[in-house]
This record gives C-alpha cells, structure tokens and sequence, in this order.
C-alpha cells in the first residue's frame, strides 16, 4: 500500500461534494541528482510525494541533497545509483522503489547525456551511450513498473524529451535521433495505459542552463568556431524567441501537474516549454 493519506474535499461531475482520501504518491525520477532531473524531484516532493533520487555524482552531496528534501518537505526520499545504461540496475531500481514505499505511482524518464560532433566523426560508443541512456532506459523503468500501475487503476509516466525531440540541429544525430524516438515512444505508452488510468507525456524542453547544457557548451564552439559567449547568445538562446533560458522549476511545476486528476485527459502529448522556439 502506497504510504500516508491525507482527507481533502472532491467535487464530482454533479457538483456533489465528497470527502475523499488524498494518497501519497511515490515517484521515481531518474538523472535526479541535478539540473531538471533534481528540479522535478523538489517540486515532486514539494508537493507531498515520497521520491526516490537516482544519478551519478559525489556521494556526500547526493546525501546532502536527499536529507535536505527529506527534512524540507516532510517526505520519504531514497536514493539508488542505478546506471542507466544497465536494465537489471534499472529493474532493482524500480524494485527497490517499491520495497522502499510500497508502490511504484509516478515514473519520470529525466537521465541523459550529449555529444556533439559531425556525424562522420561521431564515436560509435558516444552513439551507443546515447541511445541506451537517452531512450532504452525509459522503455526498461516503464516496463517494470507498468503491470501495478495498470493493476491498481492509476500511474504516470512522464518522459522529459527536448525540443529536439520536436526539430533537430546540426551535430546532434544521436540526441536527436533518442529524442524524436521518445515522442514516438510516449504515445504508444499513452495508447496501451489509456484505459487503465494510466497516462504518459513527455516535457520538450527548451534550453535549460543545466550542468549539460553548460557541458556541450566547449564542443559547439569548437564545431561551429566561434566563441563560447556567442554559442549562448547566437545559438542557444538564438532558437528561443523570450530569448531565456527555461528554468528547473517550471518544468518541475509542469510535471507535477502531470501527476494532478486535472491532467487525467492530458495523453501521449508533447508539451513543448521552450519559449516558442517550436513555434517558428
């Protein structure tokens, strides 16, 4: 059974008032450990549920991370250091996720890398990373944990893509090629748990100033010889129309939403949060 519960008030489709029990979900987000992954996972726990945090990083400050949350928000919060690119990791994590709260509600596919380099010079292994981390590692957390979500009537998955999963950009082959690969994914996900109160969508970024974000920053000046100051300016935030970055709260607000009654008819979506630029 999921952990806790809360008394709130509902109003049906009559307009009947109703008491009704508010459970408290549990969420994996996975690449939680910074940027948008961790983004998610506090506005998960701001809003009462019970996270499990995974992703590579130096243990002390992972540690830090988990208890500051913990002691923030009144929630249970866990950490498992599955690698992503490894499905009997990925099967445990799920596993213990469910040992640690009880069930498995809400899946959040955030773990990721890049590469950027042109694709006749583009390493065979950066490739295989890429595709493993970017896009297997959903179909593996999704498939552990779609049999409870579709046997008790209720789940989430949601998907963080980019919008690169929406248009592509020189140099990017594989990022892209995972991304557009989620999308399709989402919606075959959406249409099999439709029935089953189970909905999946996927969030499309836009840039979002995040530690890979700030990473691939050196590699694009270097393939387009120019300036690091001009990749941000003049292609970055060239593709952005508010010409700013995203931030990890109103993703980690979006996706919360997601996991709200009033997103219930919210399925296989790709929900562009990129200041128009998929708008162009």
């Amino acid at each position: 059974m999921a952990q806790g519960g809360a008394a709130a008030l509902s109003q049906d489709d009559t307009g009947t008032r109703e008491l009704t029990m508010s459970i408290k979900r549990n969420a994996i987000i996975t690449g939680s450990t910074s940027g948008i992954g961790l983004g998610v996972a506090e506005a998960m726990a701001k809003s009462g549920m019970n996270v499990m945090l995974n992703g590579f990083g130096d243990a002390a400050e992972i540690e830090a991370t988990r208890a500051r949350l913990a002691a923030s928000y009144g929630v249970d919060v866990r950490y498992n250091g599955a690698d992503m690119t490894k499905p009997e990791q990925i099967d445990a994590l799920v596993a213990d996720t469910r040992t640690a709260f009880g069930q498995v509600d809400v899946v959040v596919n955030n773990a990721g890398i890049q590469h950027v380099s042109p694709v006749e010079e583009f390493p065979i292994a950066k490739w295989d990373a890429i595709i493993a981390i970017n896009l297997s590692s959903a179909f593996h957390t999704s498939r552990a944990a779609f049999a409870e979500m579709k046997a008790r009537g209720w789940g989430r998955i949601i998907n963080i893509a980019s919008a690169h999963g929406l248009v592509a950009s020189p140099f990017k082959s594989a990022y892209v090629a995972a991304k557009h690969g989620i999308l399709g994914f989402t919606k075959t996900i959406a249409l099999e748990g439709a029935q089953h109160g189970i909905t999946c969508n996927s969030i499309c970024p836009g840039y979002v100033l995040t530690p890979l974000v700030a990473a691939q920053i050196p590699d694009t000046a270097k393939a387009r010889g120019i300036s690091e100051e001009e990749v941000k300016r003049d292609v970055l935030l060239a593709a952005q129309p508010t010409k700013e970055f995203v931030t990890v709260e109103q993703l980690g607000a979006l996706a919360v939403f997601l996991c709200s009654d009033d997103a219930a008819q919210i399925n296989g979506a790709a929900l562009p949060v990129d200041g128009g630029w998929t708008a162009q």
